[in-house]
């Protein structure tokens, strides 16, 4: 298949959904399958209001249509909400070629944390964007029962997955501060990093990652240690060196740096919310609680050899095959 992948989340940005699309672009290319992209690349760009390390393509439409054109796909792929998103949406109903949408990110409760703005409205915004398309993919079961109760259909399953090599258990050495409890991931409001930061643990507490709300939680927790954004084996470290990860969002579809952090060994401590909920699936390998304080404690305690294991599940090849059926059905269902 020609398949073209539209991201308005792209490089140098760190979330699950570059991290997405370069895996799935990856396992796609070892299946033989023709993949294009469109990415702010190239674009005139602006930064995204409080969060400026987002760059949002300015009027991208008249070039979008053109590369859509170009390359001539059997199958669009929207990604995200946003400029390039819409002028992709846009393009494709107005010439009819099928497309499928992601929901990755919980937009209205975010946009909700940030100005207030009543969770109905956005809702109704996504809806309309994600109505007309042949499928809308979710990463978990539990994603998929929030949508339909807000009234979105078409909805399609497409896991995650994790790259296992560079995610791995390795020596762990006798750092100061133990034990060590670790948060990575974007450094923002909606993330609840704060709930992490105030516990009253013993040892130490990392955060690893960037973000709109870094200056404020640093010189709110002094006793913290922030070190920024990290990459590859750099980040494996810190999940390896960690002795449990505790994940304080409310509103992660799924929560990649959920089976990061497992694969490496590192029990996890959660929220009993979306994302957790569905990846944390067995006792013996995270701990879920409103009582954030007493999950982090007993994470402690549970079997990294067995934490390990279960990471062993989610393999993006997996993943890209549940991508694929998904575009095959949407494909087959306009042509039909």
């Amino acid at each position: 298949m020609r398949i073209l992948i539209v991201t308005d989340a792209w490089s140098p940005q760190v979330n699950g959904v570059v991290t997405t699309v370069r895996n799935t672009v990856r396992e796609l290319g070892l299946l033989h399958h023709d993949v294009g992209l469109i990415t702010p690349d190239g674009f005139r760009t602006l930064p995204c209001p409080t969060y400026p390390e987002i760059r949002l393509a300015i009027v991208p439409g008249p070039r979008v249509c053109r590369m859509i054109e170009e390359f001539e796909p059997d199958a669009v792929h929207i990604e995200t909400e946003a400029p390039l998103g819409m002028a992709a949406r846009r393009h494709c109903i107005a010439s009819g070629y099928p497309f499928t949408t992601a929901y990755h990110t919980q937009f209205p409760e975010f946009v909700h944390a940030r100005c207030r703005l009543p969770l109905g409205v956005t809702y109704r915004a996504m809806r309309w964007f994600h109505d007309p398309a042949g499928a809308v993919m979710v990463p978990t079961a539990e994603m998929r029962r929030r949508l339909e109760l807000r009234g979105f259909v078409n909805l399609a399953h497409w896991s995650r997955g994790v790259d296992t090599e560079m995610f791995a258990p390795a020596e762990r050495l006798e750092l100061p501060g133990r034990p060590i409890f670790l948060y990575a991931g974007r450094v923002a409001v909606e993330k609840s990093i704060a709930d992490f930061l105030r516990l009253d643990l013993p040892g130490t507490k990392w955060v690893v990652g960037d973000g709109p709300a870094r200056a404020a939680l640093e010189a709110r927790f002094p006793d913290a240690v922030f070190h920024g954004v990290k990459h590859g084996a750099d980040l494996a470290y810190y999940y390896q060196q960690a002795d449990a990860f505790v994940f304080p969002s409310r509103t992660d579809t799924f929560g990649l740096v959920l089976i990061e952090a497992m694969a490496c060994g590192t029990p996890v401590a959660a929220y009993p919310a979306s994302g957790p909920i569905d990846v944390i699936r067995e006792p013996s390998v995270g701990i879920l609680s409103e009582d954030l304080h007493g999950a982090a404690l007993a994470a402690l305690d549970l079997d990294r050899s067995a934490v390990h294991r279960y990471a062993l599940r989610y393999s993006w090849a997996a993943a890209t095959q549940q991508f694929l059926g998904n575009l095959r059905s949407s494909t087959f269902a306009v042509a039909a």
